[in-house]
């Protein structure tokens, strides 16, 4: 899957990504200011999480409310080194069941799971991004 889109498109983008999720975890990279947060944040509301999504910077990991059970939204930017994911119990969040979005995931790639999906996100210009499938299965 690959495809360019401008931020009104996102939400038809979503519905489409949705669609395309084959598994629980979802590695979503691009780079500074690529919109991975905001990319999350419409998935989350398109999958009923009313509260608003924030990028977890600094707690590493938020938690948020779906129509269909939790979603866990990870941004692993500030790790130094990829064990300390493991301080704070990511293989439980991994292997919960539940759907984890990941930002930063190069950073913390010794523990992620053997199948994941995987997207890039590319800068085109100041409205427009290309979304590029890399799905690991």
């Amino acid at each position: 899957m690959e495809s360019s889109f401008k931020l009104q498109d996102l939400k038809q983008l979503c519905s489409l990504l949705i669609e395309d999720f084959s598994s629980k975890v979802i590695r979503i990279d691009g780079p500074m200011g690529a919109g991975k947060t905001t990319l999350i944040a419409a998935l989350c509301k398109e999958l009923g999480v009313n509260e608003p999504v924030s990028s977890p910077t600094f707690s590493l990991v938020n938690t948020y409310q779906a129509s269909t059970g939790l979603i866990y939204h990870f941004d692993f930017y500030r790790l130094e080194h990829p064990d300390e994911a493991l301080d704070f119990g990511l293989e439980e969040y991994l292997e919960s069941g539940q759907l984890c979005f990941l930002e930063w995931a190069e950073k913390a790639a010794p523990h992620l799971p053997e199948t994941y999906n995987h997207y890039t996100l590319d800068i085109l210009d100041l409205q427009t991004r290309k979304l590029t499938s890399k799905n690991i299965l």
